[in-house]
């Protein structure tokens, strides 16, 4: 099996334990857990989950010590910013005022904002089919925009997609930013980095709502799911990006986000929330179809 063949796999994964995560963060907050609260225990548990991973990387010598060139740590910053802080108070505070399906259909102009910031940024040049991909993807979605209905939960639904929206430009810019890194470093080199500043930033907004948590009155199954959107849906999903980013361009990688809505759909399916539907069918044929025009390599 090729690398890239496995870089495609991993951000399928990504794409799926994403789907899955729109809804199990749901069933968290706010009920046991605001917001803000929610993303200490995401951000410092993966932070000292990144940490740990490297320190016993240099114990068995499977990562070698890299110095970090001092401008490169600006750019750490900032992906940091885009990639942790910015990216996830928005995502959660719009998710809480949201309902699960707007939240993971909106995380699809993500793509389109890639496509601009890597033709500014990287100098890519954007092929025809790559296009074409792309809005073959934004009708598919379309449909389920037009189909979905509110789960009756969203709060506010107007500020939490708009929230949702800053949080997927902060993703796209996060994934051109750190792409110059992955070209340059070992991943656990720069990754642990991020996530420590990342924790950080984050800190002053949500401590107060972290100390505020009740854990004796929280059921078992949202302590599972707690540690489901730590372990997978932030440390897991940012490892296997960075495996797929190794192979892959950051249109291509950002491209996936399509899949999301109808692995979202799939998951609620079958937790017997949602049914199944020609609209749903007819969508995920063209969003599928859009990412396998997009990954495609030059013929």
């Amino acid at each position: 099996m090729s690398k890239r063949t496995l870089a495609l796999i991993a951000a399928t994964i990504v794409s799926i334990i994403y789907g899955m995560t729109f809804t199990i963060a749901k069933d968290v907050m706010p009920n046991y857990v605001q917001a803000y609260g929610f993303i200490i225990m995401r951000v410092g548990g993966s932070a000292i989950l990144f940490w740990l991973v490297w320190l016993f990387s240099r114990i068995s010598k499977d990562v070698r010590d890299e110095k970090i060139d001092r401008a490169d740590y600006l750019r750490i910053f900032w992906a940091a910013f885009f990639g942790v802080a910015l990216n996830m108070l928005a995502f959660f505070k719009g998710l809480s005022l949201t309902s699960p399906i707007s939240a993971s259909v909106l995380m699809v102009s993500t793509p389109i904002i890639v496509l601009v910031l890597s033709a500014i940024i990287l100098k890519e040049r954007m092929q025809k089919r790559m296009v074409f991909g792309i809005v073959l993807g934004l009708i598919g979605t379309a449909f389920l925009i037009l189909y979905g209905k509110s789960s009756g939960n969203a709060t506010n639904p107007t500020l939490g997609n708009f929230l949702v929206f800053i949080n997927a430009t902060s993703y796209g810019l996060y994934l051109v930013i750190v792409k110059k890194l992955m070209d340059k470093y070992n991943p656990f080199n720069f990754a642990k980095w991020i996530y420590l500043i990342g924790f950080i930033m984050v800190l002053p907004f949500g401590w107060n709502q972290f100390q505020a948590v009740d854990w004796t009155s929280m059921p078992m199954d949202i302590y599972w799911k707690i540690g489901f959107v730590v372990v997978f849906s932030t440390f897991g999903t940012y490892m296997l990006n960075l495996l797929s980013m190794r192979e892959l361009k950051p249109t291509t990688v950002a491209v996936f986000v399509y899949l999301q809505p109808v692995f979202a759909t799939v998951f609620a399916i079958s937790l017997g929330k949602d049914e199944l539907t020609l609209v749903k069918i007819v969508s995920a044929i063209l969003i599928f179809t859009g990412v396998y025009l997009v990954t495609q390599k030059k013929g």
